[in-house]
């Protein structure tokens, strides 16, 4: 049985409110809290993964507010995320209906945890916005991560934003705050929006939760997104490498129990 009594409302509303909030600040990782709090409460897990997966595209509507008023985003990148990324979410999701995820979850959570110690480690990295060299050949490489982390996304949900936010610094040089709003607009509008809808079409939505969770994704993630602009790049950094190792290490105790 589902509780659905006003503690539980309130329970949600406060737990999508504080992982959206972090996720909004980090770029990811919103599933490490919401995920584990709607299994909490007795929903199984594809219920819960569509019902957050619902929830996550308000995130990416709260937050796109504040970004979008800075002016910092660019077409040409946002189309390559949506572009590439989008047939990676969709093979995703059919190969998850098939090959179990155990062996792909323990793998995600080395390389989360990898990209942690890596952002830690290059104390410049996500410091500037600035332009860069072989534009072309970055356009096909970054093109091509953005498949595979479109294809983790549909695949395993957890934590893919996080490996969005580093890969559009990495190749792209892009800041950490202009990062964190490319993943959370168009990872979590539409590459959740996608996830959201072929989960939905299986009836698997606990519609009960939505509203509460809607409400906390759109306000956290609103004011999640004007922290990390007010506060800049540095502590963007710092926040995401937290996350990175948690939502690595949540990931590896998936994997094996």
């Amino acid at each position: 049985m589902f509780n659905n009594d006003i503690f539980s409302q309130i329970f949600f509303g406060i737990v999508s409110f504080v992982s959206n909030f972090i996720s909004a600040l980090s770029g990811g990782g919103a599933g490490l809290i919401q995920l584990p709090a709607l299994l909490l409460f007795g929903l199984p897990f594809s219920k819960a993964l569509a019902t957050h997966k619902v929830a996550s595209v308000a995130l990416g509507v709260g937050a796109s507010i504040p970004h979008l008023k800075q002016g910092n985003l660019q077409r040409k990148y946002a189309l390559l995320i949506l572009i590439s990324g989008i047939p990676g979410v969709l093979s995703g999701a059919y190969i998850a209906s098939i090959i179990p995820s155990n062996l792909s979850t323990s793998l995600l959570g080395f390389l989360t945890l990898f990209i942690s110690f890596y952002s830690v480690n290059n104390k410049k990295l996500g410091n500037s916005n600035s332009s860069t060299s072989n534009y072309k050949l970055r356009i096909i490489i970054g093109s091509l991560g953005l498949f595979v982390i479109g294809f983790l996304n549909g695949y395993l949900s957890s934590g893919t934003g996080l490996f969005v936010t580093i890969w559009m610094i990495t190749i792209f040089n892009l800041s950490f705050t202009v990062a964190v709003a490319y993943t959370l607009i168009f990872v979590g509008i539409f590459w959740n929006g996608v996830g959201a809808l072929s989960l939905g079409l299986r009836g698997n939505i606990i519609w009960n939760y939505i509203p509460i969770l809607i409400l906390g994704s759109l306000v956290g993630g609103y004011f999640g997104a004007y922290f990390s602009i007010v506060k800049g790049s540095k502590f963007v950094k710092l926040f995401f490498e937290i996350i990175t190792f948690s939502v690595g290490i949540s990931l590896l105790i998936k994997a094996f129990l």
